[in-house]
């Protein structure tokens, strides 16, 4: 069979090419360590489980839905939004999908075309190079550097805009994979410098539930009332509720992008699934007090891990945020996929290099502390301490 050039192209899925490096693991250093994957490290709630339950038996959720999400979820999103932002959001401005990663996919068709050009901050989140590459969309990357934070610079942004243009600018804020926490005049200067030149600023917030109350709100965007005009925002409910596996996200857009947004949605998901939109439109403002400690939670486990990596003369961590630490690699270990390789085979530990997320990253690896208990991360700075012993530091 001839296959797709683009999807040929295309990199392989990351996650499983690092857990296969452990397969050669003898569990000399304990159980393993499996920090690959952003996944929430506690259940949803009973109450959650029990209506996913009754509504996965339902004949009413048995049938197609609206093809933009059913009225209660997205009247739900829209208000828990406004609350948040302290914005005017309504349930028009929200369409639910089919998980974020297909909220991003359809905002790209939406918005390019292939042979154009779409510009991603590096380090960047590998699916969405991913579905840009295999729609044969180029993407731009945006330097992003340890000494700034892992903050991209708006001034270089524009600079290579004005060089090679691009049809939208992604910012991921708080970002995967570094963790980082974008600062509000940061994005308002991002949205400044699309508008001027009339590229779409895409803004994923996946994580935003997960901010502590003084970095909130996290920007001022929705306040304009030309916000539909330019933004296009993406969202999961899979970290905030623990429900990644039914693979619901949303994407709030003026009229316009969501016409055209309409013809990606019957043809990619028809309905996002309903049994879970029916239960998360009970969950979004039911469940505000059970956020607010995962919260809690993410912010102990960030702490726990920063002390752990302190212990670790050589290890440097140049970014960690509300799932997520961007560890620098010590002098004299091998660059970042080699390392990897190696934790995973002898020490059990499950890391994903940075080369994964694009170009210059070879000295880093990314640690998903955010799905591990305080037991689990006690145990990581042996296993990193090993490593280093290993590689002669």
């Amino acid at each position: 069979m001839n296959f797709s050039a683009a999807l040929c192209r295309t990199a392989h899925p990351p996650i499983p090419a690092a857990r296969a490096w452990a397969a050669r693991y003898r569990g000399g250093a304990g159980p393993a360590l499996d920090l690959t994957q952003a996944v929430p490290g506690y259940p949803p709630p009973p109450e959650l489980l029990a209506r996913l339950a009754e509504a996965a038996g339902s004949t009413a959720c048995a049938g197609y839905g609206p093809i933009d999400g059913d009225a209660p979820l997205r009247a739900a999103l829209a208000a828990d939004m406004a609350g948040f932002y302290g914005a005017d959001i309504a349930p028009a401005d929200v369409a639910i999908t089919a998980g974020c990663n297909l909220a991003f996919a359809m905002t790209m068709a939406v918005l390019s075309a292939p042979g154009e050009a779409v510009m991603l901050p590096t380090p960047w989140y590998f699916n969405h190079q991913m579905a840009l590459t295999m729609r044969g969309v180029r993407p731009v990357p945006l330097p992003c550097r340890a000494e700034a934070g892992f903050v991209p610079d708006p001034a270089e942004a524009a600079a290579l805009m004005d060089a090679s243009p691009v049809r939208a600018l992604v910012l991921v804020t708080p970002n995967n994979p570094t963790g980082a926490v974008y600062p509000p005049e940061v994005i308002a200067e991002f949205s400044r410098i699309c508008r001027a030149r009339g590229v779409a600023l895409v803004l994923d917030e996946t994580y935003r539930d997960f901010l502590t109350e003084a970095q909130s709100p996290p920007h001022a965007l929705f306040a304009d009332p030309s916000w539909r005009d330019g933004l296009v925002h993406l969202y999961s409910f899979s970290k905030a509720y623990c429900v990644p596996g039914h693979r619901l996200g949303a994407v709030a857009a003026g009229p316009a992008f969501r016409t055209e947004l309409a013809k990606a949605l019957d043809t990619w998901q028809i309905c996002p699934a309903r049994p879970a939109q029916a239960a998360l439109a009970w969950a979004v403002p039911a469940l505000s007090g059970w956020r607010a400690g995962n919260r809690a939670v993410m912010a102990e486990r960030a702490t726990l891990f920063r002390a752990g990596i302190a212990q670790m003369p050589g290890w440097r961590l140049d970014a960690i945020g509300t799932y997520f630490a961007y560890l620098r690699l010590p002098e004299g270990a091998p660059d970042a996929e080699a390392a990897a390789a190696w934790l995973a085979a002898e020490q059990g530990l499950m890391t994903l290099p940075g080369p994964f997320f694009g170009p210059g990253q070879q000295r880093h690896l990314r640690l998903a502390f955010a799905n591990a208990g305080a037991e689990v991360l006690a145990e990581v700075p042996a296993r990193l301490r090993q490593a280093a012993l290993a590689w002669g530091r």
